[in-house]
């Protein structure tokens, strides 16, 4: 059986076979099964039993990329490095000013970022917990445009592994209408690190959805959410959002800090209102 499997596997690099992914993808799998068998069946295993095994789980990871075409690893990796510059501006607490202070505890603070330019970031604590708000923001993020007013529309574009999205938003007028409809084609990260969950994105490039007509096309930093909950109270959840974006237009640069800073303190209120107003869905995190 096992030298069948590493036949089977060997036959994978053929050129002919190259491109049958399920074939690599079952060898990889029947090599493991078979070590762990041996493993757990046989006598005590010798070294070369781990290394084997180590050396097929790294195999294993290259050829999982083998199932992605080249420009969705592209997309995989541009929003795994959203989330890591993200996390990384989150990371520096100096040089933060305040931008907006709600009597709820809500604040927007401000900086300014080398080679991003200026980010606001929301802190707050929604009375839900974390399961919930998880559920609403990424495994209901099209469903976003029927509680929050500043957004029309959301549409996932394209589905990458369980990780990473393509989407398309469509944001309403604001300040008046000063602010024209803009829309955003984004590269979505969403991942669970322990107890708390990240959620980045960034601009990108989808041939599929190009500039529309009336409509001005925004650009996202590095962005994300970061959800965790409270260590004194786990039935309520500590949100933070970093904002990178870039309107596009010509916009005076105090109406574009006023829109922005709102635009996230509106956020928190309309997401409040509708966790508040609408029956928990069954949670996944």
């Amino acid at each position: 059986m096992f030298l069948a499997t590493f036949k089977l596997c060997a036959g994978s690099s053929y050129r002919h076979v190259r491109n049958m992914k399920g074939l690599r993808h079952q060898a990889v799998l029947a090599i493991g099964q078979e070590l762990n068998r041996r493993a757990l069946g046989g006598p005590t295993p010798g070294a070369w039993i781990h290394q084997v095994r180590r050396r097929s789980s790294l195999l294993g990871s290259r050829l999982e990329d083998t199932l992605y075409s080249d420009q969705e690893l592209a997309y995989i990796r541009q929003g795994e490095e959203a989330m890591q510059k993200a996390l990384g501006i989150l990371s520096s607490q100096e040089g933060w000013k305040k931008e907006n202070q709600q009597a709820n505890g809500d604040q927007v603070l401000s900086k300014v970022v080398p080679d991003v330019g200026k980010v606001f970031r929301l802190e707050v604590v929604v009375d839900q917990p974390m399961e919930r708000l998880y559920e609403e923001l990424v495994e209901r993020m099209e469903a976003m445009g029927e509680w929050n007013p500043n957004v029309k529309e959301i549409k996932v574009l394209q589905k990458i592994g369980k990780d990473t999205v393509i989407t398309h938003e469509l944001a309403a007028e604001a300040a008046g209408n000063l602010v024209g409809p803009r829309d955003f084609v984004s590269v979505r990260c969403a991942k669970r690190r322990g107890s708390t969950c990240v959620l980045a994105g960034m601009a990108t490039h989808f041939g599929e959805m190009p500039e529309q007509k009336g409509v001005i096309r925004g650009e996202h930093g590095p962005t994300c959410m970061v959800l965790h909950p409270l260590a004194e109270s786990p039935s309520k959840t500590k949100l933070t959002w970093l904002l990178s974006i870039d309107l596009k237009g010509w916009l005076p640069k105090t109406i574009i800090n006023q829109v922005l800073s709102q635009t996230q303190v509106d956020f928190a209120n309309h997401l409040r209102k509708h966790l508040e107003s609408s029956p928990a869905p069954e949670a996944r995190c």
